[in-house]
């Protein structure tokens, strides 16, 4: 197992899709990036020719530099991806340039949760804004997300919640992370009991999510949903924001679907 910063810029890889995009933005103090890549994507293999679901391409540019660029783009400073060692080691193959606010930690992980716990061993204290590698959400409803997720979890105030999951009503998808919300718009459980709403992939936590790892390893936990639901059993607060237009690519249709949708995007663009 290693680590690694993004240390794969080179002279003479393709041109970064959105870096200037990404310069412009402004940043938002104490808040990072996050992409949880790690997994292997095995539903997705047959139908990206066998390519590693965070380097299959979605309008020209893979999934994992889209969803990089996405988050750079809203102000998170730095963006810290946790990818497999074959990724890593594609990556490098193919020299694709990362941007410099990219900061890549290369581990094997067994599963979800040791890979979002790897991710807080990198970032700074504060608040992060983290997506799945396989979310495609349009850019709007991203931004409003962390619009709406910032200000819920503003330290500053009295309530701050610890943090803000997007939720998309459940169309049917295999295995979902089922979300239970109360009135006030709180998540009350996650987990597999059938409810309206499943979680999307996307987030803004305070880093203090992270200091119940020793807990759920004791546990025997072995998933970031069985970690999130712990989360709630130690009192920590949620809030669940709904959002539309939002694809989990898993499999080949879900895959068309998203370039479908990409594709539609840029027309009206």
């Amino acid at each position: 197992m290693s680590d690694t910063k993004s240390t794969f810029q080179a002279s003479r890889g393709r041109p970064i899709p959105g870096a200037q995009q990404i310069r412009d933005a402004k940043r938002i103090e104490g808040l990072s990036g996050a992409i949880i890549a790690a997994g292997r994507g095995e539903r997705l293999r047959a139908a990206s020719g066998g390519i590693p679901k965070p380097l299959v391409e979605l309008g020209g540019e893979p999934l994992l530099l889209r969803q990089a660029r996405a988050i750079a783009t809203l102000g998170a400073r730095p963006v810290h991806a946790i990818v497999n060692s074959e990724t890593a080691r594609l990556i490098r193959d193919r020299d694709l340039m990362m941007p410099p606010e990219v900061q890549l930690c290369v581990r094997d992980t067994a599963n979800s949760m040791e890979s979002l716990l790897t991710l807080g061993e990198h970032i700074a204290p504060g608040r992060f804004l983290m997506t799945t590698v396989d979310a495609v959400v349009p850019p709007a409803e991203l931004e409003r997300f962390a619009v709406r997720a910032l200000d819920l979890t503003n330290p500053a105030e009295q309530n701050a919640l610890d943090g803000a999951l997007a939720v998309v009503r459940w169309r049917g998808d295999r295995h979902p992370l089922f979300a239970e919300v109360a009135l006030d718009g709180t998540i009350c459980a996650l987990g597999d009991r059938e409810s309206q709403q499943v979680t999307a992939g996307v987030y803004l936590f305070s880093t203090r999510i992270f200091s119940f790892g020793d807990k759920a390893r004791a546990a025997g936990l072995n998933a970031m949903r069985r970690y999130l639901a712990l989360l709630i059993g130690e009192g920590m607060r949620f809030a669940a924001i709904e959002l539309s237009g939002v694809i989990d690519v898993d499999e080949a249709v879900d895959l068309d679907a998203a370039r479908a949708l990409v594709a539609s995007q840029g027309a009206s663009s």
